[in-house]
């Protein structure tokens, strides 16, 4: 409109409160992603084995429908820190897969386009827009690992009574704090390659390979070497580890704990690094 005829009017609306605005982030992008067929239908086989873990849960104190069939509960259906990280590791490896899926259309698609200096350009800081694009895979993955691992673990705590609760209470705690490390590395992860790769095919690969490559490199140098701190850029050894302490159990990994919480850190501060070099609201061609 011209401005000589001074109809214009400042917005007079209501203000989006400052520390929720990166929100609007993973509310455009939901949109999107859910218009895929494919990763509902794999959210979907996400949930079958937690459902079976509750069927299991029940059926190992339902007594009187496994007298029915002569089943020792004590000895086949037994509920221990065993059976929780053992569901954890499953569902850890469903959130890799989803997790190459998604990763990759979420920070490409604006690197692509340019759209940086469109989102930096209003009171949107780069924190906020990391926080953002970070929490869409964060709330999917939390989904399929340690939300429905909790439930199991009330299934449970249910069931057996409050003794067994008191005693295990612990296993809460580890079933919420492990996967949501994992989740955390997995969620850095992605969003390096997306920022770094913007063909979305060659960035979900390179996500399977920091999985696959890692664990085939680990072994190469502790066999040439003789050595066993290879296996630290192994990031499923350095889980294991880290879930091993956590669950109380021996994962058999032979890495120590303190070098695999350093490990761990050194690759969420590369992946940061890596961000930070390139989200931003210009980008310098050579």
């Amino acid at each position: 409109m011209a401005v000589y005829k001074r109809t214009y009017k400042g917005y007079a609306g209501a203000l989006t409160a400052h520390w929720s605005r990166f929100l609007i982030l993973p509310r455009y992008s939901y949109a999107r992603l859910f218009q895929s067929k494919i990763l509902i239908l794999f959210l979907t086989g996400c949930f079958f084995y937690p459902l079976g873990a509750a069927l299991f849960i029940y059926l190992s104190h339902n007594l009187s429908f496994l007298r029915t069939f002569n089943i020792q509960a004590a000895g086949i259906f037994e509920i221990n820190p065993r059976f929780f990280l053992f569901f954890c590791n499953f569902q850890g490896a469903m959130a890799y897969l989803l997790t190459a899926f998604v990763g990759p259309s979420l920070i490409s698609p604006d690197l692509t386009n340019n759209a940086l200096p469109l989102y930096f350009s209003r009171p949107f800081t780069r924190t906020e827009y990391i926080a953002g694009k970070m929490s869409v895979l964060m709330f999917l993955l939390s989904l399929i690992t340690w939300i429905p691992g909790l439930i199991l673990f009330g299934i449970q705590a249910d069931l057996a009574g409050w003794q067994w609760t008191r005693e295990n209470l612990w296993l809460a705690g580890a079933i919420f704090v492990g996967p949501l490390v994992w989740i955390t590395v997995l969620s850095l992860i992605a969003m390096a390659m997306s920022a770094w790769v913007k063909w979305k095919v060659a960035a979900g690969a390179l996500i399977l390979g920091v999985y696959f490559a890692g664990a085939g490199f680990g072994r190469a140098i502790n066999g040439v070497l003789r050595i066993r701190s290879g296996t630290l850029i192994d990031l499923t050894d350095v889980k294991a580890t880290i879930w091993g302490w956590m669950f109380r159990y021996d994962t058999g990994t032979g890495l120590d704990l303190t070098d695999a919480w350093i490990a761990l850190g050194i690759a969420c501060a590369i992946c940061l690094w890596l961000l930070v070099k390139k989200v931003r609201a210009f980008e310098v061609v050579k």
